[in-house]
């Protein structure tokens, strides 16, 4: 299998200690190419930062890293999947799609070696939206002197065994795309309205 991705040096490596690459050939794409090479799987981790470099891809399954927005507009072809700093290095990849096109990419993920979890197609995902309202929490109560910011995330790791705590994963996911996801997701319910001390950062 003919792997081609468009990623930072991070994010290939994440998807590359996944895959057999003896088995399976991976080619790094830059974007700046004029060709773009067959290949049977197209994974675009940088699509929410540099826009799509695949959108002429449509025979072949196309991954974006589109935690934000959901696949209606986009080719049948392509499946979402949360490449966000800190959970793209997950045991399991989320991807969210229209109903075809998500068969036929977790098909040819797991012959690549790579688990998956399928998501409603939403803003969000599920685990972006779960740690975005995590992270909303921990600076409403920052800023309520309830603790410092080493102490909540010392108690959230300590007491829920996440990984990160929640100002790291803010730090980890960048703050800005976590304020965007909470504001999109405001529009559809006001739980999600962003906490003033981190509006302010």
């Amino acid at each position: 299998m003919h792997i081609l991705i468009h990623g930072t040096p991070e994010q290939v490596a994440a998807f590359t200690k996944r895959l057999n690459t003896s088995v399976h050939k991976i080619t790094v794409f830059n974007g700046d190419e004029t060709f773009i090479p067959e290949a049977d799987l197209y994974i675009d981790a940088l699509f929410e930062d540099n826009g799509p470099v695949f959108n002429t891809i449509k025979h072949k399954p196309v991954l974006i890293n589109g935690v934000t927005i959901n696949t209606d507009g986009l080719g049948n072809n392509v499946v979402r999947f949360n490449g966000w700093g800190g959970f793209i290095g997950q045991e399991k990849l989320e991807i969210a799609g229209n109903e075809n096109s998500i068969s036929a990419a977790a098909e040819i993920l797991a012959e690549a070696g790579i688990q998956t979890v399928i998501s409603a197609d939403s803003c969000g995902m599920i685990g972006p939206r779960v740690v975005a309202m995590i992270i909303n929490e921990a600076f409403f109560a920052l800023a309520e002197n309830i603790s410092t910011q080493t102490e909540i995330d010392t108690a959230m790791k300590s007491g829920t065994n996440y990984r990160y705590g929640p100002f790291e994963w803010c730090e980890i996911i960048g703050i800005e795309k976590v304020k965007n996801l909470l504001h999109l997701l405001s529009k559809e319910n006001n739980r999600y309205q962003i906490a003033p001390a981190l509006q302010k950062n």
